[in-house]
């Protein structure tokens, strides 16, 4: 099997990339080691940047989008029972987020795919990356049982931490920090207990308000790293959210069945560099973020809009200068993303002991984004998104 550019993994990365390709006139093959039905009900992240917004619009997978998503235009901080709401569109020229299921991105992505894009192979699992040093790259995988190979002009890695492409970049260094706590995070049959996301600082911990449908709450508390989520139960996760979600008015949490429970570990990870000859990484494959800051989904998209750039400049122009900037490019975005998502993630939780300095220090920083529009704009920025490329 032969084509322009082999693409590893059909989570948002890989499939968008696939769907930016087509649109250029760039061949692609993905290959997927899960079925169709896994991928297209495996849980992440839901805010999109107004950045993933616009892209998603252009590339012609915007639709559904635009019509079940839900715009916010803010959120809202919570600490000392106080409640502050961060205004994006005033702050940043008109910029939002959409509140949108990776599990919907995908769902639409594939359709769009098989419709009328290059191949995507599901259960097709690679097993190596061969010759990335050379200009005739290799994809060895298996599908359905039988050993195949796919020879390409360039392989991209959107196949996560865990995937075999971050494994192929040789002398790479790893940046990390992991944190000794973790969320607890819910699905319940409710609706949302606010219009918008609430970020609440407690001594207790942090605890999200989030939603996937205006019939759908998602929630989070945070727990120790070690945590099972079964160890909680029902009644137990509403009354902890009701003390760490506490306020001096009247407002009220409501409560519905929980239909899933999960313990997401938070960590941070930057792999350098992003790029080893022909291999490119995207995505998990080359950063993990804490979800805190929602940046994990946007920051794939901003990788694979910088690489579908580079290569159609490559188409047009002849010139490597594009490509051979990929990871110093991606890099930027990426470690702005990092210091976002650690300063929210240091903002908000309640880190293993803690002194009563540092607990003041929190409030201080949650008080002075609330008193000053320089801060609470620096805050709105990076939210809604960095600049792609």
């Amino acid at each position: 099997m032969r084509t322009t550019v082999g693409i590893i993994g059909a989570g948002p990365a890989g499939l968008l990339l696939a769907r930016l390709l087509h649109n250029a006139g760039i061949d692609s093959v993905v290959l997927e080691s899960r079925d169709r039905a896994y991928v297209e009900r495996r849980q992440r992240a839901g805010i999109l940047e107004q950045g993933t917004v616009d892209v998603l619009r252009g590339a012609g997978a915007g639709e559904r989008m635009d019509r079940e998503g839900l715009r916010h235009d803010g959120i809202e901080l919570r600490f000392a029972r106080r409640r502050h709401r961060v205004d994006f569109p005033a702050l940043t020229g008109g910029r939002s987020v959409m509140v949108y299921a990776q599990t919907e991105v995908c769902k639409d992505l594939i359709a769009l795919q098989l419709k009328d894009g290059g191949p995507l192979l599901f259960e097709a699992e690679a097993l190596a990356v061969e010759g990335a040093d050379t200009d005739r790259p290799r994809v060895r995988f298996r599908h359905r049982g039988a050993e195949d190979v796919l020879e390409c002009d360039y392989v991209v890695g959107c196949d996560g931490y865990w995937g075999i492409a971050r494994a192929a970049v040789p002398d790479g260094r790893a940046f990390e920090r992991t944190y000794p706590f973790g969320w607890l995070g819910i699905l319940a049959d409710v609706a949302p207990s606010h219009d918008e996301l609430v970020y609440a600082r407690h001594e207790r911990g942090f605890a999200l308000l989030s939603m996937r449908s205006p019939s759908v709450s998602r929630l989070y508390l945070q727990v120790p790293a070690d945590t099972d989520a079964d160890s909680w139960g029902d009644e137990q996760i509403w009354d902890e959210l009701e003390r760490r979600f506490e306020t001096d008015d009247d407002w009220s949490l409501r409560r519905g069945p929980i239909t899933q429970k999960s313990v997401t570990p938070m960590r941070s990870y930057v792999h350098e560099p992003m790029r080893h000859g022909r291999l490119f990484l995207a995505g998990d494959a080359a950063h993990i973020v804490p979800p805190t800051g929602a940046k994990g989904l946007n920051l794939a998209v901003g990788d694979v809009v910088t690489f579908a750039r580079a290569l159609s400049h490559r188409t047009a122009t002849g010139s490597d200068d594009l490509l051979d900037a990929y990871s110093a490019t991606c890099l930027r975005r990426v470690w702005q993303a990092e210091r976002f998502s650690y300063d929210m993630t240091t903002l908000l939780h309640t880190a293993p002991g803690a002194t009563p300095f540092e607990d003041r220090l929190q409030l201080a920083r949650l008080d002075r984004i609330a008193s000053s529009r320089a801060a609470e704009t620096d805050l709105a920025e990076a939210y809604t998104g960095f600049p792609i490329g």
